[in-house]
């Protein structure tokens, strides 16, 4: 009998206005998930104290990033804040094509061009803070940002909050650990879909009491 060799990865997309805790669900589903992968961004700011070069981020300079660019070597990229970011589509194509799910920090701008090149692939999460006063006091309590840092990031964030109606799902983040599960609830349904199954179409036809 034929069976189902292995599903097609799903590439999971996760945006929030800073603050939001997307970090923090993000890191907490890469624990969980042993399927899930991310999807490491180049990207041109600086390195924080906490961060490791080719695990959180590939840390390179605004020429080496340009140069990448324009031998096309990004499936989506940004500018955000004044820094750079983009992810390596060859990354992607193989992680996907080996049924590895990727896990994808970005923001609205580098979600509408994963959507515009890689639809039936993409399952998109917008992440909600619980109120305005919330997002203000996260972002203050990080401590790694001055005041008019931190005015720049909330005036970036009523920004990017309008474009919650163009991801698939939305969360309002109350609870770390609820939000979490939630995505990890999502994450689960999508892998069944019908188009990631592959080799559904010749198990189907291999159980069919008509022939």
């Amino acid at each position: 009998m034929s069976e189902i060799n292995k599903n097609k990865g799903v590439m999971l997309v996760l945006s929030s206005p800073s603050g939001a805790g997307k970090s923090s669900i993000c890191k907490a589903l890469l624990n969980l998930d042993k399927n899930l992968f991310l999807s490491i961004s180049t990207t041109t700011r600086q390195k924080r104290p906490n961060e490791i070069s080719g695990k959180d981020y590939n840390f390179v300079t605004e020429e080496e990033f340009k140069k990448q660019l324009k031998k096309n070597n990004f499936i989506e990229h940004a500018k955000v804040f004044g820094n750079f970011y983009g992810t390596d589509k060859f990354l992607v194509d193989n992680k996907i094509n080996e049924g590895k799910d990727l896990l994808f920090d970005i923001d609205w701008q580098g979600a509408q061009q994963l959507r515009e090149k890689m639809r039936e692939d993409i399952v998109s999460v917008f992440i909600l803070p619980p109120s305005k006063s919330e997002l203000e006091q996260r972002l203050k309590n990080r401590g790694q940002d001055d005041d008019e840092v931190v005015k720049k990031r909330m005036d970036g964030a009523s920004s990017e909050i309008t474009h919650w109606a163009e991801y698939d799902y939305v969360i309002i983040n109350k609870n770390l650990e609820e939000s979490v599960n939630t995505v990890l609830g999502i994450l689960k349904a999508e892998r069944m879909k019908r188009i990631r199954q592959i080799g559904l179409g010749e198990f189907i036809r291999s159980i069919n009491l008509d022939n």
